[in-house]
Protein backbone atom coordinates (compact mmCIF):
# COMPACT_ATOMS: atom_id res chain seq x y z
CA UNK A 1 0.00 0.00 0.00
CA UNK A 2 2.46 2.24 0.77
CA UNK A 3 4.81 1.82 -2.80
CA UNK A 4 1.55 2.18 -4.12
CA UNK A 5 0.78 5.67 -2.56
CA UNK A 6 4.44 6.64 -3.33
CA UNK A 7 3.63 5.89 -6.64
CA UNK A 8 0.87 7.59 -6.82
CA UNK A 9 2.73 11.33 -5.07
CA UNK A 10 6.00 10.38 -7.79
CA UNK A 11 3.47 10.42 -10.59
CA UNK A 12 1.44 13.77 -9.09
CA UNK A 13 4.45 15.57 -8.67
CA UNK A 14 5.68 14.72 -12.14
CA UNK A 15 2.33 15.82 -13.90
CA UNK A 16 2.71 18.77 -11.91
CA UNK A 17 6.32 19.98 -12.86
CA UNK A 18 5.43 19.35 -16.53
CA UNK A 19 2.43 21.71 -16.05
CA UNK A 20 4.79 24.12 -14.40
CA UNK A 21 7.34 23.87 -17.07
CA UNK A 22 4.75 24.02 -19.84
CA UNK A 23 3.25 27.03 -18.19
CA UNK A 24 6.67 28.66 -18.05
CA UNK A 25 7.52 28.44 -20.86
CA UNK A 26 4.33 29.41 -23.12
CA UNK A 27 4.32 32.51 -20.60
CA UNK A 28 7.79 32.91 -21.97
CA UNK A 29 6.88 32.67 -25.48
CA UNK A 30 3.93 34.77 -24.73
CA UNK A 31 6.10 37.38 -23.88
CA UNK A 32 8.63 37.26 -26.58
CA UNK A 33 5.37 37.42 -29.17
CA UNK A 34 4.67 40.68 -27.30
CA UNK A 35 7.88 41.81 -27.41
CA UNK A 36 8.86 41.08 -31.25
CA UNK A 37 5.14 42.98 -31.82
CA UNK A 38 6.36 46.16 -29.64
CA UNK A 39 9.80 45.77 -31.74
CA UNK A 40 6.95 45.90 -35.05
CA UNK A 41 5.32 48.89 -33.60
CA UNK A 42 8.94 51.04 -33.15
CA UNK A 43 10.01 50.66 -36.62
CA UNK A 44 6.57 51.95 -38.16
CA UNK A 45 6.83 54.51 -35.63
CA UNK A 46 10.42 55.40 -36.94
CA UNK A 47 8.74 55.03 -40.69
CA UNK A 48 6.14 57.40 -39.59
CA UNK A 49 7.93 60.26 -38.52
CA UNK A 50 10.42 60.22 -41.76
CA UNK A 51 7.11 59.99 -43.67
CA UNK A 52 6.50 63.64 -43.15
CA UNK A 53 9.71 64.89 -44.21
CA UNK A 54 9.57 62.66 -47.62
CA UNK A 55 6.58 64.39 -48.43
CA UNK A 56 7.54 67.96 -47.57
CA UNK A 57 10.80 67.39 -50.06
CA UNK A 58 8.87 65.85 -52.67
CA UNK A 59 6.01 67.77 -52.72
CA UNK A 60 7.62 70.61 -54.48
CA UNK A 61 8.56 68.25 -57.36
CA UNK A 62 5.81 66.25 -57.44
CA UNK A 63 3.15 68.42 -57.77
CA UNK A 64 1.34 65.83 -60.75
CA UNK A 65 1.47 62.72 -58.04
CA UNK A 66 -1.03 64.41 -55.85
CA UNK A 67 -2.73 61.55 -55.13
CA UNK A 68 0.56 59.44 -54.08
CA UNK A 69 1.06 61.86 -51.42
CA UNK A 70 -2.33 61.82 -50.34
CA UNK A 71 -2.38 57.69 -50.12
CA UNK A 72 1.15 58.32 -48.00
CA UNK A 73 -0.74 60.41 -45.39
CA UNK A 74 -3.97 58.84 -45.50
CA UNK A 75 -2.02 55.13 -44.66
CA UNK A 76 -0.13 57.14 -41.80
CA UNK A 77 -3.14 58.37 -40.22
CA UNK A 78 -4.57 54.81 -40.56
CA UNK A 79 -1.16 53.28 -38.94
CA UNK A 80 -1.48 55.60 -35.83
CA UNK A 81 -4.88 55.03 -34.98
CA UNK A 82 -5.33 51.45 -35.34
CA UNK A 83 -5.31 49.59 -32.50
CA UNK A 84 -5.39 45.94 -33.35
CA UNK A 85 -2.77 43.73 -35.45
CA UNK A 86 -4.64 43.01 -38.85
CA UNK A 87 -5.27 47.17 -38.41
CA UNK A 88 -1.60 47.36 -38.21
CA UNK A 89 -0.83 45.25 -40.95
CA UNK A 90 -2.97 45.96 -43.46
CA UNK A 91 -2.15 50.16 -42.95
CA UNK A 92 1.45 49.37 -42.81
CA UNK A 93 0.91 47.55 -46.23
CA UNK A 94 -0.12 50.55 -47.95
CA UNK A 95 2.28 52.59 -46.76
CA UNK A 96 4.73 50.31 -48.26
CA UNK A 97 2.84 50.26 -51.42
CA UNK A 98 2.73 54.30 -51.12
CA UNK A 99 6.71 54.72 -50.91
CA UNK A 100 7.52 52.14 -53.25
CA UNK A 101 5.27 54.17 -56.17
CA UNK A 102 6.53 57.60 -54.49
CA UNK A 103 10.81 56.09 -55.09
CA UNK A 104 9.50 54.70 -58.65
CA UNK A 105 7.71 58.06 -59.69
CA UNK A 106 11.13 59.80 -58.31
CA UNK A 107 12.73 58.55 -61.46
CA UNK A 108 10.60 61.15 -63.40
CA UNK A 109 12.49 63.95 -61.78
CA UNK A 110 16.27 64.19 -61.90
CA UNK A 111 16.11 67.34 -59.85
CA UNK A 112 14.58 65.69 -57.02
CA UNK A 113 16.55 62.36 -57.42
CA UNK A 114 19.77 65.02 -57.22
CA UNK A 115 18.33 66.46 -54.25
CA UNK A 116 20.86 65.86 -50.99
CA UNK A 117 17.73 65.88 -48.32
CA UNK A 118 15.36 63.07 -50.61
CA UNK A 119 18.63 60.83 -51.16
CA UNK A 120 18.83 60.64 -47.75
CA UNK A 121 15.16 60.35 -46.77
CA UNK A 122 14.99 57.31 -49.06
CA UNK A 123 18.24 55.60 -47.72
CA UNK A 124 16.66 56.28 -43.99
CA UNK A 125 13.53 54.57 -45.10
CA UNK A 126 14.52 52.10 -47.16
CA UNK A 127 16.70 50.85 -43.78
CA UNK A 128 13.80 51.32 -42.11
CA UNK A 129 11.58 49.33 -44.53
CA UNK A 130 14.43 46.69 -43.75
CA UNK A 131 13.77 46.47 -40.37
CA UNK A 132 9.91 46.42 -40.64
CA UNK A 133 10.57 43.34 -42.51
CA UNK A 134 13.24 42.01 -40.09
CA UNK A 135 10.27 42.82 -37.29
CA UNK A 136 8.04 41.30 -38.99
CA UNK A 137 9.93 38.24 -39.89
CA UNK A 138 11.18 37.50 -36.07
CA UNK A 139 7.55 38.14 -34.79
CA UNK A 140 6.71 35.75 -36.94
CA UNK A 141 9.09 33.19 -36.32
CA UNK A 142 8.21 33.82 -32.15
CA UNK A 143 4.31 33.26 -32.79
CA UNK A 144 5.04 29.70 -35.26
CA UNK A 145 7.15 29.11 -31.75
CA UNK A 146 3.78 30.07 -29.66
CA UNK A 147 1.57 28.31 -31.72
CA UNK A 148 3.60 25.05 -31.72
CA UNK A 149 4.54 25.12 -28.35
CA UNK A 150 0.38 24.94 -27.53
CA UNK A 151 -0.81 23.09 -30.34
CA UNK A 152 1.59 19.85 -30.02
CA UNK A 153 0.46 17.30 -27.54
CA UNK A 154 0.34 16.37 -24.57
CA UNK A 155 0.51 20.47 -24.41
CA UNK A 156 -2.31 21.04 -26.47
CA UNK A 157 -4.38 19.79 -23.41
CA UNK A 158 -2.98 21.67 -20.99
CA UNK A 159 -2.62 24.78 -23.22
CA UNK A 160 -6.27 24.84 -23.38
CA UNK A 161 -7.42 24.13 -19.83
CA UNK A 162 -4.87 27.12 -18.98
CA UNK A 163 -6.79 29.05 -22.05
CA UNK A 164 -3.94 30.02 -24.39
CA UNK A 165 -5.13 30.88 -27.68
CA UNK A 166 -3.09 30.97 -31.55
CA UNK A 167 -1.30 33.90 -32.04
CA UNK A 168 -1.69 35.35 -35.35
CA UNK A 169 0.89 35.80 -37.92
CA UNK A 170 1.47 39.51 -39.28
CA UNK A 171 0.47 38.92 -42.95
CA UNK A 172 1.56 40.49 -46.36
CA UNK A 173 -1.26 42.50 -48.35
CA UNK A 174 -2.06 40.38 -51.68
CA UNK A 175 -0.66 43.47 -53.52
CA UNK A 176 2.79 43.55 -52.23
CA UNK A 177 3.13 39.89 -53.58
CA UNK A 178 3.05 41.14 -56.67
CA UNK A 179 5.76 43.84 -58.71
CA UNK A 180 4.81 47.22 -58.50
CA UNK A 181 3.64 48.78 -61.60
CA UNK A 182 4.00 52.50 -62.74
CA UNK A 183 2.26 54.01 -65.53
CA UNK A 184 2.66 57.26 -66.81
Amino acid sequence: MVQVLTIIIVILVIVILAIIMLYNSVIRLNNEVENSFSQIDVQLKRRNDLIPNLIESVKGYMKHEKTVLENITKARSAIMTSSNLSEKAKASNQISEALKTIFAVSENYPKLRANENFIQLQEELTGTENKVSYSRQHYNDVVMKFNNKIQVFPNNIFAGMLNFKEKELFQAAESERKNIKVQF
